[in-house]
């Protein structure tokens, strides 16, 4: 399977989880939303941003519930809560914005 980001053909798995991480950018994160249809805030921002940092820092995409504390200590308990994620990201917060941070799926997700 396949997308395409600005004339680019980017590898993806079945569940559309792009194959090669330095193939992601902005623009992928912003089709993969609109495919969605969702629209990226700020607030999806931060925690597409917190994962590639946390990716990049740990090498693993974390579970919703690791994600859901780690965002809690480092954003604040107000956005460190499945509710708040939950409205961002419908799908699954970790599923989902792992997704559009062009990280792997995390473990344990089904």
């Amino acid at each position: 399977m396949a997308i395409e980001v600005n004339g680019k053909t980017l590898e993806t798995d079945e569940e559309g989880y792009i194959a090669n991480l330095s193939d992601w950018s902005p623009e992928v994160a912003e089709m993969m939303a609109t495919e969605d249809d969702c629209e990226l805030t700020e607030n999806h921002w931060e925690v597409i941003n917190f994962l590639r940092n946390y990716y990049q820092e740990y090498q693993i995409a974390p579970a919703v519930r690791v994600l859901t504390k780690a965002i809690g200590k480092k954003l604040g308990a107000d956005k460190g809560n499945s509710k708040y994620l939950y409205e961002l990201f419908p799908y699954g917060p970790a599923k989902q914005a792992c997704k559009y941070a062009g990280l792997p799926k995390p473990t344990g997700c089904v």
